[in-house]
């Protein structure tokens, strides 16, 4: 069969498997024997299924491959976080970030091959949106960064944050399958809790993801809570008023009785006046959050300045005292643009002398 006609063996369900056996005349049980194979071992090559007869290996090579990501370059960060660029089947990039710390490993997974929205302040949104990820690619950032957690810091990846390239709930369908190939490999053993999906705010799908009721996490990328600025630094967002979207997250709640986290930068002469953390204490108040205030990491637009501790102090002060769970968040990865909002393919040629380690 000629590689045009040939398809991605992972982007089919088990019961694809057992229909595709039955049309080539083979045992149906052995479609459970490769999903292990794909999904619980990560497999790549057919002659690694070694529990399948030969001509059945030679079959499914007639008629599928395995599309793996490639690990192409992996940089260090002073802090000790990795910063991973990774190439497609199509020659497209994208860059994945492990980030540990004495307690977890947490691993920074990407959906999209750059990104649908065109927030402002975000390296990635300056990027056209090529196209989603397979199920497949999402899968293989995880693999490979428990991979380089066990080999740099003895312990497996136990934390994932979809807060890569991309708006997760965009490429919904397939971020969906991929979790729950993550949260069910053997390989892997990853709980749900232990992962979070966020989102830039998309009311009608955070709505379709309440109803599916996940056991994972939900954060927003919220920013602002005056409908101008949001919509000013978020140009995406005059699609989804404010109202509508605390309206999806109220539903979210009722379905899961899950917290959401919102994640919000402060900006020197954007949002860091009292009307603005006034704004955001009746946000909260409307449905059951907390917020972490994220450092921000510049990408070179001058108009984004990160505000100064003391007004940083203030806001949090201002949502502890009407009873909100706050946390300053400082970004790792800065010095290698692995921090939140940085990562933009920057690296896909490597310069002499650099300081990126090539990992096997």
């Amino acid at each position: 069969m000629s590689d045009r006609l040939k398809k991605d063996l992972r982007n089919l369900s088990l019961e694809k498997i057992q229909t595709t056996l039955k049309e080539l005349e083979e045992k149906t049980f052995r479609a459970r024997q490769i999903y292990y194979w794909i999904w619980h071992q990560g497999v790549k090559e057919f002659h690694q299924m070694s529990n399948l007869p030969k001509d059945l290996q030679a079959k499914l090579k007639e008629r599928f491959y395995i599309r793996s990501v490639e690990l192409k370059e992996v940089q260090y960060s002073s802090d000790g976080t990795l910063k991973n660029g990774l190439k497609l089947y199509d020659g497209k990039n994208i860059e994945s970030v492990l980030i540990p710390s004495l307690k977890r490993s947490t691993g920074c997974i990407s959906s999209q091959v750059g990104c649908s929205l065109d927030c402002a302040f975000c390296a990635t949104s300056q990027l056209p949106r090529m196209r989603n990820l397979e199920v497949g690619e999402i899968y293989d950032q995880v693999q490979i960064l428990d991979s380089q957690s066990r080999k740099n810091f003895k312990k497996s990846l136990n934390n994932i944050v979809f807060m890569g390239m991309g708006e997760p709930l965009l490429n919904y369908k397939n971020v969906m399958k991929a979790i729950e190939r993550i949260i069910t490999s053997r390989n892997l053993q990853i709980s749900a809790r232990r992962i979070t999906l966020s989102t830039s705010g998309i009311p009608k799908m955070i709505r379709r993801l309440a109803d599916d009721e996940p056991r994972f996490k939900l954060a927003l990328s919220l920013h602002a809570v005056r409908e101008e600025i949001r919509n000013s630094i978020m140009p995406f967002s005059k699609n989804f008023p404010l109202t509508e979207l605390l309206d999806s997250l109220k539903y979210w709640y009722s379905k899961t009785k899950d917290r959401i986290t919102i994640e919000y930068i402060i900006w020197e002469g954007i949002n860091d006046q009292q009307e603005d953390i006034r704004a955001l204490v009746k946000f909260c108040k409307a449905v059951p959050s907390k917020v972490n205030l994220i450092e921000y990491n510049p990408i070179g637009k001058s108009q984004f300045r990160q505000v100064n501790e003391k007004k940083l102090q203030e806001y949090l002060h201002t949502l502890e005292k009407n009873g909100i769970v706050g946390k300053i968040r400082h970004s790792r990865g800065k010095d290698i643009d692995a921090a939140c909002g940085q990562l933009a393919n920057k690296n896909s040629l490597i310069p002499s002398g650099s300081n990126e380690v090539f990992i096997s």
